[in-house]
């Protein structure tokens, strides 16, 4: 059994593996005063996302199983309820982002990668803990965003870790990122509220003073193990967490560097970055307050306007890696406005599939339920799965990018547009209401929301057959055989 699970999961990383690229913005440095923990899920575009809504339990599961890697865990018997993306040959595991009902927001994970020499000293733990079950053990168990964090360090030192991570953590008040440094040790630092940050696939921390309790949260020998095994050497200068843990190879000048280097200079175009070397600053400032549009234009970056576009040059083959590519599974936004009330404060905006493709739907914290269709959904298209509709959508478009691109940007722009004003409405009258009538107000969060999610399904399967009838034309003009 042991051997098998091994080989399924080598098979799978190696064809397909999951990779991300995470955003996160400080309330002063966006443009409505909120907090957002944002990340793009790169895995394979046959594993459907199933969403899925877990209640409170006071006698929840007493351990973790994982069914796709050889980690298990004991669990507390109370849970908190908590909202979740999940593979759906995964049920239950690799939960990816939502919030729980104490409204904490976890978004896991961005895959992360120890230097071989930081793995000699304290290597991986086959059986500890993974990417797959990251969510699932922390989310329901936590009420603020360091508490996340103190209870995933907790685990990883127990444990220890099966591969490299980074995880964000959002409540009312800040949010927090983890990294994993090594096979039992990582390092945590509190978001500046000025400030964005952007990873893809690679560690970014390089700064941390243990005495600052405020800003930072690490493993307690973080620096002396990194001392004691030639990692790091306190009489050349001051500790650099990356330098010492975090793997720099080649890979990454293509990987995981040009994505950080466009989103910064999407939003920094005054940094004088360069994109061959990772020197790009941890925490940037934007040049203007950063909107929940730029977000998510952010997560539809696929380097535009420049010779690396790989879609605008039909070239699959290009060597910078994309932020928005065709195996995303799903992207989300974690958004958190902490003055308005719970049920409207916290909103998942998720879509589904190749982001640039894709339309950003509002998930609002205060619903009890979703469409079916968008609870189900396989390895094997279907209809009546939102998933593959979305999907259907999207492997239309590529096709031909540069003609059908533009039908599918248009329509979704104006859907989007349609529902941002519909949500405005929607809550304000909400707040004229939920302390007077709260069941009424609930209500109105429910309706809105399955209104929403249906119209999505309805205007995408508009948009294939629009996208089939010009497909059809295409290809009839292409082969005419006219007078042959």
């Amino acid at each position: 059994m042991k051997n098998n699970i091994e080989n399924k999961i080598k098979d799978e990383e190696v064809l397909f593996p999951s990779e991300c690229t995470t955003l996160i913005a400080g309330q002063k440095m966006t443009a409505d005063g909120s907090m957002i923990v944002a990340r793009s899920e790169d895995w394979n575009a046959m594993f459907a996302k199933n969403l899925e809504i877990y209640q409170d339990a006071d006698n929840g599961p007493a351990d973790f199983t994982a069914q796709d890697s050889l980690f298990r865990c004991e669990l507390p018997a109370k849970a908190l309820g908590y909202t979740a993306l999940a593979p759906c040959h995964l049920h239950g595991h690799w939960g990816s982002a939502g919030f729980n009902t104490a409204g904490v927001g976890m978004s896991a994970t961005e895959s992360i990668f120890s230097s071989d020499k930081a793995l000699e000293a304290d290597p991986l733990v086959p059986d500890g803990v993974a990417e797959n079950s990251v969510f699932n053990i922390v989310l329901p168990y936590v009420r603020t965003a360091r508490e996340g964090v103190l209870r995933l360090g907790g685990l990883i030192e127990k444990h220890g870790i099966a591969e490299g991570f980074g995880i964000g953590f959002v409540d009312s008040h800040e949010i927090w990122y983890l990294e994993t440094a090594s096979g039992h040790r990582w390092l945590a630092c509190r978001m500046p509220q000025d400030k964005y940050f952007v990873t893809g696939n690679q560690s970014r921390f390089r700064e941390y003073n243990p005495d600052d309790k405020d800003n930072f949260i690490a493993s307690a020998d973080l620096i002396d193990f990194a001392a004691a095994h030639q990692l790091f050497d306190p009489a050349a200068g001051k500790f650099d967490f990356h330098e010492a843990y975090i793997r720099d190879i080649e890979l990454d000048t293509t990987y995981n560097y040009p994505r950080v280097w466009g989103l910064q200079k999407m939003f920094s175009p005054k940094i004088e970055n360069d994109v061959t070397k990772n020197t790009f600053p941890v925490f940037a400032v934007a040049e203007k307050p950063i909107s929940l549009e730029d977000v998510k234009e952010a997560f539809r970056f696929h380097y535009q306007g420049t010779e690396h576009d790989p879609y605008l040059h039909c070239n699959p083959q290009e060597k910078y890696r994309p932020v928005s590519i065709f195996r995303t599974t799903q992207t989300h936004i974690l958004h958190v406005r902490p003055e308005l009330p719970q049920a409207i404060g916290r909103v998942n905006y998720v879509s589904m599939g190749m982001g640039v493709l894709s339309v950003f739907l509002p998930f609002y914290q205060g619903i009890t339920s979703y469409p079916e269709a968008y609870t189900k959904g396989g390895k094997v298209s279907s209809a009546d799965s939102a998933y593959w509709i979305f999907r259907k959508v999207q492997a239309l478009g590529m096709v031909d990018y540069n003609r059908y691109a533009p039908v599918i940007r248009e329509t979704y722009s104006r859907f989007e547009a349609e529902t941002a004003q519909r949500q405005r409405e929607m809550e304000e009258a909400y707040l004229q209401i939920y302390r007077t009538r709260p069941i009424a107000a609930q209500e109105m969060v429910q309706e809105f929301s399955d209104k929403t999610l249906l119209g999505a399904l309805n205007v995408s399967e508009a948009l294939i057959e629009k996208l089939f009838t010009l497909l059809t034309a295409d290809i009839q003009a292409n082969y005419r055989f006219a007078g042959a």
